[in-house]
């Protein structure tokens, strides 16, 4: 996979490297002061675990059912709160068929999944920048949807509080994630290797880079698809490539550990980041994923936006 340059606008102050992911929020990667690293056995490599078994395909949306990229937001709440709903039961079975029929273990999500994820993403977005208009929608919904959507909002807008907008040209290095499946069999190496639940980690994960499509260090340095700082990689890194997918949620979790989790969650994540808003937005689509696998799948295609002088911007997608 080639890095593709994405190029945007510089900071006016300092850009935070994750205001790329659901924002991109800068870590100081996994940056505070680092201790002893936790003893483990030799560090592994991605490997897609088994295809799922076969079963009788859902019928696939055609093109013209689907959302455009750039498919308009109604605003009347009652509109919006309708499409929303439509959308998230359209986006699971969309979800259902691509693991049943498709391969997740290989390859990229298909075209529904990504285009219905990508309106889901973009409501969510609309709604975490106008409160008001975002408890309208709630009240409108079905109690199932209105749960996952204020997770999902609450978690966009604590990212968004701690993004600052840049201007001017600068280049930010973006590229296609690993398979969905891949990626899954690797928080589950590391949760297995340090007892870390791989919701929490793809949480991370999901935060930092967008499943490793942003490819850019942060404004401090971080590096990779965890964003660790050269300091904490050298304690927790394991003697990896701070650039690897396998070997960085293998560091992760070892330090997330050695912060506190599984025992603590809270104090781990702040030691990864040292922000409350992040810890709650990690923890918070780390609960949806927790409440129903699909968001995980939901939240592998969900695209890399910028947040510019100028508005926000997006890096990925179609």
């Amino acid at each position: 996979m080639n890095d593709q340059p994405a190029v945007i606008p510089p900071p006016r102050r300092r850009v935070l490297a994750a205001v790329l992911a659901a924002v991109v929020v800068p870590l100081s990667g996994c940056g505070g002061s680092a201790g002893e690293a936790a003893s483990v056995a030799p560090r592994e490599r991605l490997s897609p675990p088994a295809p799922a078994s076969p079963a009788s395909p859902a019928p696939e949306p055609s093109a013209r059912d689907l959302p455009a990229p750039d498919e308009a937001v109604p605003k009347d709440p009652a509109r919006l709160a309708e499409a929303l709903s439509r959308t998230t039961g359209r986006l699971r079975d969309a979800i259902d068929d691509w693991r049943r029929t498709g391969d997740p273990a290989k390859g990229e999500a298909p075209e529904p999944v990504v285009l219905l994820s990508l309106y889901e993403q973009r409501v969510y977005r609309y709604l975490a920048r106008d409160p008001k208009a975002a408890s309208r929608v709630y009240e409108k919904l079905p109690k199932a949807v209105a749960a996952r959507t204020k997770d999902n909002v609450t978690a966009i807008r604590d990212l968004l509080s701690l993004a600052h907008p840049v201007s001017g040209p600068i280049k930010i290095k973006v590229r296609p994630a690993e398979p969905a499946d891949a990626l899954l069999a690797a928080f589950k190496r590391a949760e297995r290797r340090f007892g870390v639940e791989w919701e929490v980690l793809a949480a991370v994960m999901l935060v930092e880079t967008k499943f490793g499509r942003v490819r850019s260090p942060s404004y401090v340095g971080a590096r990779g698809p965890m964003q660790f700082m050269p300091g904490t990689w050298r304690a927790y890194g394991m003697g990896g490539d701070i650039d690897d997918t396998g070997d960085a949620l293998l560091a992760a979790a070892n330090y997330l550990h050695a912060s506190g989790a599984p025992g603590d969650y809270r104090r781990a994540l702040y030691a990864y980041n040292h922000s409350q808003a992040y810890v709650d937005a990690v923890l918070l689509h780390a609960r949806q994923m927790k409440q129903d696998i699909r968001n995980y799948y939901a939240y592998y295609t969900w695209q890399v936006y910028v947040i510019t002088t100028k508005g926000e911007r997006r890096l990925t997608g179609p």
